[in-house]
């Protein structure tokens, strides 16, 4: 970093609140007193609410084209009409437009700002989880590793505490923090050791602060507009390493940098992928709508006539879906404002498209598929017995009952041929009992949670399984707080070695202040604390050397609570001969050996309600879900098996398959990839999970060609969420870094919200799909009618266009385009849940949907032929009259009635086809086929979407004043006010009906034959469930 820079970052910043002096050069205990922060409660709300008004949100401030074209020909050739209505159009277009963009913009600002980073913070004494911006000067925050800095804060309490500065200073080591220290006024940023920054990363530990900036007060605000900079649109020159460069570099540079620049304004290169692909069909319509205005303009052999010109323009324009990119935008955050109200937040808009092709889930169990409120029910102690604990309050310690028993847990039968045990109050159990006392002393100290009790309350605050034990702990009144805290505390905290996913073990030391020794106490993964403990006390006569079959007797114990579904731990501890000094680094690997083991702890964790329920739906959907965990594999079949993860009848399988199904890492690990993909199933569950294990599960998946979403929370899951097809991070529970990983976030951790993602992906794809099938299929119908209407020749030789330009642009604009955005807003079907994933190879355009496309786009320009041909030759004399395409004479009448006719045909085709798309198979007048009101039903549906419904409506009422207004209906529209043709109109919209469900009817006995022939007993109604393999092509789905 040069000096300049370096000037600039070592301002002081004074923060919000005026202290004496700055932050960092006084106690923590009196920038907590300045600031009127309260160090053990907080905040109260109130008080927070009237902080951010008076200091503000914790924020960095911020720093139509074929239409066009059109309208320049017709103004060009003196159509003025034509150009004029073409020109309200565009100004139209881009007001509704940009006004919905508008919208939908602020819809997804706003989700944005619910995917920022959170913050836990501490008011009125609970521990509770605030969004970033929300963060006050005042504020008591806690932050562990992964979690991003949210403010300024000057620490209060930090534990082997290292955040990564390289943002603000450069650094590009984690800087290590001290809060006891009290620094000199003129100090650089990187030299505030007591200060955590906002913005920075926590790389180690845990602490706790008060928030003394925010916003552009801190000193991440000082430098904001040097790290706003934005990326240059410019392809960069390639060099030579000597730097120089030949002038084809400049030339390819340039070239490049014009191609990116053309297609950003196309839109073929940015935007998600099926944008991409929706931009680049609308290029290729354009170049369908020159061609077809080329063959107009060659069959009235390139005549220079202002109505020729005309006639080409209306049949290019009819190949122009103008509303399809700001429909599919609309939608697509429509969208994502319903997934929040279903507790999913979207933070990548691509996911949006990849949720309906998930085929495999791979989750976490802790509070996703269970409710993450652990309670303590066994307590083992190898010299003593077990103790059982029933409460239905889990964190009220004074609640409930405590069970004793002598014997073992593997010694317990359900015939009762153990020793039943005794209810005993809890001191009562606690007198004179050492290895109790020993026991206690790690569930207490050896954890990080609070339990207190405030007006009347049990308050909590920390990691769900801690806090179960601190509540066990506190049954004996010896909670951590009481023993660290009073007049004389017993113990004194001097190092801290948090949970580490690879060595699975969480130790801490301690000083007792009495005897002025040291200890250090340790729990963990039963496996993992058991190799590092030498000796346990078996009995009264003193320790027992640790030999391999008592450790094998306390894997027996372990293994009889964890068929119980209970999460395991071993707790282990150890007097210390050396004298560790406070805030020193010692290793832990020189420290957790020659433990004493103390006993072990088994925590319930009940599976939420919905999750079997989900799963189930999992699996209807042709989803399987792997429970990816790190407890005992135990405990994880237990509660597999609870929540239907895997198969009742387990036993009942082959050999290979039941035991592919469940495997520990340590086993899966060893297996190369070839042995992998060899396995007949890959595991359903898979214990003592790593995160390397996450991202080889998601590996081994894609080899099998599955798509799959991955759940994760901490740090070390960021590679498995960012190696997923759908990265899912938790939003109480998930670090900022998973968060920043992921592609979605689930709100309240909820295994069955990652479910309703699914289903909204999937009812997104699936309105998608209808409303790009009628857009294309009107398109096609009013292409070809125009094109085969080049036969109709007045007596000039010149062809007379069965729909004149303005018409065409109705039915594009006014009548297609707001029930486009009607089918958008569909709900789902009612069967979306019971096909297979949807083939993102195809997307949206399967041979179902393109066959769709011809069937009823050339369906509908034969019915509006049909119709001007009737109105013409068969109830009129058959003249064309002259220059009928210009202006309305005596002689065009029967023209211009035969025009009106066909539009208003086209006109209620496009409306009806709307209705039609709403299932792309089941009738119309029957889209509930176990509904008994069989000639009525169609009348509750209809109603059911009401913007659809009003949207139609209103294509009904608008076409009359088009038709009958003076001026209006000859000048502009070019057709003439109709009376008995509306009889035609009737007669044609039952044959239209009579034609789309004639078609519906035969996709319905194909698939069912299709069905018969894979015997698959699925609803044949669901395109999706006739697919074998779920990465196969599926048809569009039903609704």
């Amino acid at each position: 970093m040069d000096v300049e820079e370096s000037d600039e970052i070592c301002m002081p910043v004074p923060g919000n609140a005026d202290l004496t002096r700055p932050a960092h050069a006084l106690p923590y205990a009196q920038v907590a007193d300045e600031i009127g922060a309260n160090r053990s409660q907080g905040l109260t709300d109130a008080e927070a609410k009237k902080r951010i008004e008076l200091y503000g949100r914790n924020e960095l401030q911020a720093g139509g084209g074929v239409l066009i074209l059109a309208m320049v020909v017709s103004f060009g050739i003196q159509s003025w009409i034509e150009g004029g209505v073409i020109s309200a159009v565009v100004v139209l277009n881009i007001v509704v437009g940009f006004f919905q963009e508008f919208q939908a913009e602020k819809t997804m600002d706003s989700l944005r700002s619910l995917s920022s980073p959170t913050a836990n913070a501490i008011r009125r004494g609970r521990d509770i989880t605030v969004p970033t911006a929300e963060i006050v000067p005042g504020d008591l925050v806690e932050m562990r590793t992964g979690d991003t800095v949210p403010a300024d804060i000057r620490l209060i309490e930090a534990v082997n505490f290292e955040a990564d500065e390289a943002l603000l200073t450069g650094e590009s080591l984690p800087v290590r923090k001290d809060s006891e220290a009290v620094l000199n006024e003129d100090l650089s940023a990187g030299d505030r050791i007591n200060i955590a920054f906002s913005s920075t990363t926590v790389t180690r530990g845990r602490a706790q602060g008060v928030v003394f900036a925010t916003g552009m007060k801190t000193e991440i605000g000082a430098i904001a507009a040097a790290l706003r900079k934005k990326d240059s649109k410019v392809r960069p020159v390639k060099r030579k390493s000597d730097g120089s460069a030949g002038a084809h570099r400049y030339v390819q540079a340039w070239t490049l940098t014009a191609s990116d620049a053309i297609g950003r304004f196309l839109g073929v290169n940015v935007g998600t992928p099926l944008q991409k692909k929706l931009s680049r069909l609308a290029v290729l319509l354009f170049g369908i709508a020159v061609l077809c205005a080329l063959i107009v303009l060659g069959v009235n052999e390139f005549s220079s006539q202002q109505e020729v010109i005309i006639y080409a323009v209306a049949t290019g324009l009819s190949m122009i879906p103008a509303s399809l990119i700001v429909v599919l935008t609309i939608t697509m955050a429509a969208g994502t404002k319903r997934m929040v109200e279903r507790h999913v937040i979207v933070r990548n808009l691509r996911s949006l498209e990849a949720l309906g092709a998930v085929t495999d889930i791979c989750s976490d169990k802790t509070g996703t598929l269970t409710q993450g409120k652990m309670v303590v029910r066994k307590a083992w102690i190898p010299a003593k017995g077990t103790y059982s604990v029933s409460s239905s309050e889990p964190f009220n310690p004074t609640a409930g009952t405590i069970d004793f028993t002598a014997c073992a847990p593997k010694d317990t039968k359900p015939q009762d041929t153990c020793e039943k045990g005794s209810v005993l109050p809890a001191a009562e159990l606690l007198d004179g009992n050492v290895f109790l006392e020993d026991y206690l002393k790690v569930a207490s100290l050896a954890n990080l949670a609070t339990v207190q009790k405030s007006d009347g309350d049990w308050r909590v605050r920390g990691d769900p399984t801690e806090i179960a034990i601190q509540v066990f702990a506190s049954r004996f009144d010896r909670n951590r707080m009481s023993l660290m805290s009073g007049e004389s505390p017993r113990w004194r905290s001097i190092a801290e070695f948090p949970f580490d996913s690879e060595v699975k073990k969480m130790s801490a030391v301690y000083q007792d202040v009495h005897k002025q020794e040291m200890h250090i106490f340790t729990k963990g993964a039963v496996e993992r604390v058991v190799g590092s403990c030498t000796s346990i006390y078996l009995c009264n006569e003193g320790a027992t050397q640790m030999t391999d079959d008592i450790r094998e007797d306390i894997i027996s114990n372990m293994e009889a609570l964890a068929v119980l579904g209970l999460r395991v731990l071993a707790f282990a501890s150890k007097p210390l001969e050396e004298h560790i000094k406070p805030k020193s680094d010692p290793d832990r690997n020189d420290l957790e050996i020659d433990l004493i083991f103390r006993g072990l702890v088994g925590l319930y964790d009940p599976p939420r309600p919905e999750s079997a329920p989900s799963v189930r739906k999992c699996t209807e959907a042709g989803i399987s879900v792997h429970m990816l965990t790190g407890d005992h594999p135990g405990t994880a079949r237990a509660i597999a098996l609870e929540v239907g993860i895997l198969p009742s009848r387990l036993n009942e399988l082959r050999v290979d398959i039941a035991d592919a199904m469940i495997m520990p890492a340590s086993q899966f690990d060893k297996l190369s990839d070839d042995q992998v993909d060899a396995l007949p199933v890959l595991p359903l569950v898979v214990a003592r999970c790593t995160p390397n294990t996450k991202v080889r599960m998601i590996e081994a998946l894609h080899r099998r060609k599955r798509f799959a979403a991955m759940t994760g929370d901490g740090v070390n899951d960021s590679p498995s969420l960012k190696r997923a097809d759908v990265g899912i991070a938790m939003g109480q529970g998930g670090s900022d870094v998973a968060k920043d990983a992921s592609d979605i976030v689930l709100t309240d951790d909820n295994f069955a919200s990652i479910l309703n993602a699914i289903e909204e992906g999937r009812r997104m794809f699936d309105n998608i799909q209808k409303f790009i099938l009628h857009l294309l299929a009107e398109n096609i119908a009013q292409a070809a009618t125009l094109l085969v209407g080049l036969a109709f020749k007045d007596t000039t030789g010149l062809s007379v266009f069965p729909l004149a330009p303005v018409e065409i642009l109705w039915v594009i604009m006014i009548t297609s385009g707001m029930p486009d955005m009607g089918l958008g807003f569909e709900i789902a079907a009612p069967d979306i849940m019971q096909r297979p994933p949807q083939s993102l190879k195809r997307g949206v355009f399967t041979l179902e949907v393109m066959l769709d496309m011809l069937v009823y786009g050339f369906w509908t320009a034969a019915l509006c032929l049909a119709s001007f041909v009737l109105v013409l030759f068969g109830f009129g004399d058959g003249n064309l009259g002259d220059h009928c395409n210009e202006s309305y004479s005596a002689a065009c009448d029967t023209v211009f009635r035969a025009r009106a006719t066909c539009f208003a045909c086209l006109t209620w085709f496009a409306l009806f086809l709307a209705w039609e798309m709403v299932s792309m198979r089941r009738s119309f007048f029957r889209m509930q086929p176990k509904s008994t009101k069989y000639f009525t039903q169609w009348m509750f549906d209809v109603w059911q979407n009401k913007f659809l419904f009003f949207a139609i409506l209103a294509g009904f009422v608008t076409i009359f004043p088009t038709l009958y207004i003076p001026v209006i209906n000859r000048v502009v529209f070019k057709h003439e006010g109709i009376s008995w043709e509306w009889g035609i109109v009737f007669v044609e919209a039952f044959l239209f009906f009579l034609g789309i469900e004639t078609w519906k009817w035969a996709k319905r006995i194909y698939f069912r034959r299709q069905a018969k022939r894979s015997s698959n007993d699925s609803d044949v109604e669901a395109p999706g469930a006739l697919a074998a393999e779920p990465e196969k092509e599926s048809s569009a789905e039903d609704q």
